[in-house]
This record gives structure tokens, sequence and C-alpha cells, in this order.
């Protein structure tokens, strides 16, 4: 008998949805900062075992949407309700869990399992474990509840056991070596995006995005050219800093943990080019893989 099934991670920012992916695969799929909006796609992590393979989906952070990127990523959280066999819940032990109704009482309407992990619980007392407890249990009757630590993998290997018990059976949908869906360009333009997440303050970041324009691989180098987009000039001057500086440091931190992704030696150009108000064009958000025909 082989289980196979799609465990899609959903809830607010910050909760630590991304965490809880890396520490499940195994593997670093999704970038993590403290800033909310990290996560901008769905990004599939696959785990497998001989007789198993657990497809886990990262989903963005549900907000209500400002801006037609932010709609786009609350499809790809919307959708991940629909497709899911199993659902994870993802709270912690600091945030109102009803602070988003709508898409909780789309999560409540779920036909499928529920499993509802309070994560963070390092960072939290007894009593106030109790009350989050209580208010997900009014609030998602039907769900499991799970309090966990991703970050120290407290719970984990209880976790695993039940979404394991509960995947239904199946074959594999994907290759039993496959890691993920996503190309390696993918990942190359996620960490660049995420040293720019974390060295860049303000809107800047959220106003960036990236393009792999080359990935030439060689038997030990990799040789990669990459565009980033801003809305401004003003922002493409912020990107660059004075004489370049800012951008060759952005470089060399996106390098160094390209060729930690890659195992392989990495040549990195990075271009910076001004596309007015990317976030609201439709036309570049199809073009950036936010909206599917």
């Amino acid at each position: 008998m082989h289980k196979s099934g799609f465990v899609n991670i959903v809830g607010n920012p910050n909760v630590g949805k991304s965490s809880l992916m890396n520490v499940l695969v195994g593997e670093k799929m999704s970038i993590i900062t403290s800033k909310a909006q990290t996560t901008r796609h769905r990004i599939l992590g696959i785990v497998n075992g001989p007789d198993y393979q657990i497809v886990f989906s990262d989903t963005p952070g549900v907000l209500k949407p400002k801006y037609k990127l932010q709609e786009s990523m609350l499809n790809f959280s919307s959708s991940a309700l629909i497709d899911a066999d199993i659902l994870l819940y993802i709270t912690d032990t600091v945030e109102k869990i009803e602070k988003n109704e709508s898409f909780l009482e789309k999560v409540k309407q779920s036909t499928v399992p529920v499993l509802a992990i309070i994560n963070k619980i390092d960072l939290s007392s007894e009593e106030a474990l109790q009350k989050q407890v209580q208010s997900i249990q009014t609030l998602l009757p039907q769900a499991e509840i799970i309090p966990m630590s991703a970050l120290h993998k407290f719970g984990l290997d209880y976790l695993m056991k039940r979404i394991l018990a509960l995947l239904p059976e199946s074959p594999p949908y994907f290759g039993k070596e496959a890691l993920t869906d996503r190309p390696a360009r993918f990942f190359v333009s996620e960490i660049i995006r995420e040293k720019i997440l974390l060295y860049y303050q303000q809107e800047i970041p959220y106003a960036v995005e990236v393009l792999v324009e080359t990935y030439k691989e060689e038997k030990e180098k990799i040789y990669i050219t990459a565009l980033i987009l801003v809305e401004r000039e003003s922002q493409k001057g912020i990107i660059i800093g004075h004489q370049g500086k800012a951008l060759k440091k952005l470089g060399t931190m996106a390098r160094q943990d390209i060729e930690r992704f890659t195992g392989k030696k990495v040549f990195l150009e990075l271009f910076v080019k001004v596309e007015k108000d990317w976030r609201t064009n439709e036309k570049s958000l199809k073009n950036f893989g936010y909206i599917q025909d």
C-alpha cells in the first residue's frame, strides 16, 4: 500500500509557515524573514518514503489585498484550500486567531482533515497556550490541535505521524527523487529576493521582483545574470547605493547562499531596471507567474 497527498500550509503572515515547511521537508525551500509577505508564490516541497509521498505546499500569508500582486497572493492561499488532502492551519501563541474571519470560515468549511498548529510555544506560558487552544476549539471545532515549535523542532515527530496516518492511499504524484516542482532558477531568484528583504528597509523590498535572465551550469561552475525590477527611479538608486556599494554587497550575500544551495562555484551578475507600477499591472504579474491563464 502506497500513500500520497497534498498537505497545504495556510495561515496569517509571520506565524512560521515557511519555517515549518523547511523543517518538514528538511531543506530550505522557502525564504524566511521577519517581514510580512515574504512568501509570494505557492512552493511545493516533496518528502518521499518507501511507501509514501507527502507534497507540502507553502502559501503566502493571508491578508486583505491592497493591490493586484496581493490579490494574486491571496488566490494562491485560497487555492490551497481546494486541492488539499490535509490542511495545516498555522497560528502562533501571540496572534489573535479570529483576526481573519473570512479565511477562517473557509477553513472551517473544509471537508478534508484540518490540523491546527499553534507554533512558537517556546515563547508562551501554559496559561496563554490554554487560551489559544480554547479559541481554536471554538472557531475550528473539527480541527485537531497540535502545539509545537518549528524553530526547536518540538512536536515535529508527532505532526509527521499524524500526517502519515491521515494521508490517502495513492500512487506518487511526482518522481520519488523529486524535492520540488520548481526549477533551480526559481530558488536563485528567491535567494536574491530574501537578501533584499533583509538588507533594505521599509517599502523597497515589496516593490522588488527578481528575474533570472541566464542560468548556465557547467560541471563545477554556474554563471547567472539576474535582473532586479523596481517601480521607481529613486528605488533603483537605493538598491544600487553610493558608487554601487549596496548592489555589490547584495550580490556577495546572494552568491554565497546560492553556492551553498547548488554546491557549485557561482558567478553572479546583478542588474537593476525600473518597471513602473509592476505590482498593479496585470501583464507584468502574468509575466512573473503570479497570474495563471
